[in-house]
Formats: structure tokens, sequence, C-alpha cells
């Protein structure tokens, strides 16, 4: 491969991931918490009545429920980009003894 190609293939890999997260974050309910990044001052006062906050900086807002669609009322509430937080991925969880 050459560098050219390696230029090329970065931005595409990172697109492709991002893109994975975004599908699995409208279409399931898997994830136990979702991550809004660049949130606006309006989405924070507009946040779902069964929304909990885990956690804040300045770039992005950590969120948890028990509601079905969370995802979705984000991205009516004005999120930008959500993200799915704190699944395991894809290698099993280690056995806890």
């Amino acid at each position: 491969m050459t560098i050219r190609s390696v230029l090329l293939a970065l931005p595409l890999l990172f697109l492709g991931w991002l893109s994975v997260l975004l599908t699995v974050a409208m279409l399931t309910d898997e994830a136990p918490a979702y991550v809004v990044i660049f949130p606006g001052k309006a989405f924070l006062r507009g946040l779902p009545e069964d929304a909990s906050v885990i956690a804040v900086s300045r770039l992005t807002v950590t969120l948890t429920s028990d509601a079905s669609g969370f995802a979705r009322s984000l991205y009516g509430s004005g999120a930008w980009i959500v993200l799915p937080a704190g699944l395991p991925g894809c290698l099993p969880l280690p056995q806890v003894r």
C-alpha cells in the first residue's frame, strides 16, 4: 500500500465505523447509555423527561433511559450526533468469579 492509499482508506474506515454506530443507535435499544456529541443549550433544556444525565463535558453529554426508542427521542430533542455507549463490542464479556 502506498501512503496515498492509506490516507484515503483511513477517513473511509472512520466514516464506516461512525455509520455503524449511528445505525446501531437508531435501530436498536441495546445500548445502556448514549453519548450526544456537540449538544446545544436548547438540547439540554429540551431533554425527554425520562432521561438521566450520567456525565457532561464541553463537547458531550452522556444520558440513559429505560424508554424504548430513546436515541430517536434524543434526535427529536435537537441532538446532532447520538452514539451508543457502554456496549461490550464484538468480544464477549469476561466471566466474573
